[in-house]
């Protein structure tokens, strides 16, 4: 049984201070919720005091972005090295670092590659448009990603990394697919794709998350789809309570609590 995983991303919020009252009362719930990896991802000015206050516990750490050269002339960039000595996990290809800064498939392979080269787990997102949606790209286009993402990796290595299917427009929206229509991506798409490049097996073992709007009301009917692995919640994760009934949902669904 693939063990579930529920990732926090806070965005673009928060100071160093705000992200130690946020964590201080989430903490002791998540302790208590067990069968299920948590992972707090807040933005790079608080990992470090993140990373204290989840010392000694098993909640993980993870950075919301990195830079796939281990060091270099890029100025405002963070490299995979200095990532690794705070957290254990990764964001790459977030739409959001696609939409507004660039970000590629062949930047996403990039950093997949430089992540797994540096002991990190990358959550690698994946996703369509609105219009992609509408004009029936959506197979096509998460295939192409998960494709390109893991190009450079082993079946061993695939079968380290989480994906997190994220419909681009159901992103801050409070639009979603139906349950059963986010598990067909997972299972019919990306699963299948990994099926067809590493083999069943690896296929089989992969945590395949669902982003997109993802709260305490709806996460139950998406873990209940057998092919949906857990969430990335992006907004409700700045809410402690929120947070944790999302884990718990988790948890309960999967039969882990």
């Amino acid at each position: 049984m693939r063990t579930p995983v529920v990732a926090g991303n806070w965005k673009m919020h928060g100071t160093v201070e705000e992200a130690r009252h946020r964590v201080w009362d989430m903490l002791q719930p998540l302790q208590e919720l067990s069968g299920v990896e948590r992972v707090i991802c807040p933005p790079f000015t608080a990992l470090l005091a993140v990373a204290n206050m989840l010392m000694g516990t098993d909640i993980r750490l993870g950075a919301q972005n990195m830079h796939w050269a281990t060091e270099g002339a890029f100025t405002g960039e963070i490299s995979p090295r200095m990532v690794a000595e705070f957290a254990q996990y990764v964001i790459v290809g977030h739409s959001e670092r696609r939409k507004f800064f660039g970000e590629t498939d062949e930047t996403v392979r990039k950093k997949v590659r430089a992540a797994l080269d540096h002991d990190l787990t990358p959550i690698i997102c994946v996703g369509e448009t609105i219009g992609e949606r509408e004009t029936g790209l959506t197979d096509r286009v998460v295939h192409q990603q998960v494709l390109t993402a893991l190009a450079d990796c082993s079946p061993e290595e695939a079968s380290r990394v989480i994906i997190a299917y994220e419909p681009v427009w159901a992103i801050g929206t409070g639009l979603t697919p139906t349950p059963e229509e986010a598990n067909r991506v997972h299972r019919e798409v990306i699963r299948a794709t990994l099926a067809a490049r590493f083999g069943e097996a690896t296929a089989r073992q992969v945590r395949v998350l669902y982003g997109g709007s993802v709260k305490p009301h709806n996460a139950p009917g998406f873990f209940a789809q057998p092919d949906i692995d857990g969430a990335l919640v992006g907004g409700a994760s700045l809410d402690p309570q929120a947070f944790v009934a999302i884990v718990r949902a988790a948890a309960e669904a999967k039969g882990t609590k």
